[in-house]
């Protein structure tokens, strides 16, 4: 069984950046397309990015041109640079294959607020 560690979550006034890592500790690792979800209070959980196991990369519309997904293969790591953050960003953040394949973590809080 393949457990997801997801950090780097935090407290951040509007417009400020965090970076998010994930480590998915599995020699499958360098052939998974990885993702990012998050999910708000109250709502269900959403696709934010996904990196494919060449680096090929795709973002939500409310993501794109801040959210930068890339991956470590050599780390079994995916990261998530997160800039010009929003109130409405504030969610627990996720990790998991794009297919959803691999047990999920506890997910990171991010929380924009001023």
């Amino acid at each position: 069984q393949v457990h997801v560690v997801e950090s780097g979550g935090g407290l951040v006034q509007p417009g400020g950046s965090l970076r998010l890592s994930c480590v998915a500790p599995t020699i499958m690792f360098r052939f998974y397309a990885m993702a990012w979800y998050r999910q708000a209070p109250g709502k269900q959980r959403e696709l934010v990015a996904t990196i494919t196991s060449l680096g090929t990369t795709d973002y939500a519309d409310f993501v794109k041109g801040r959210f930068t997904i890339s991956r470590d293969n050599a780390k079994t790591m995916v990261n998530l640079q997160m800039n010009s953050l929003k109130p409405e960003d504030t969610a627990v953040y996720y990790c998991n294959t794009k297919e959803q394949s691999i047990n999920w973590g506890g997910g990171t809080q991010v929380t924009v607020s001023s």
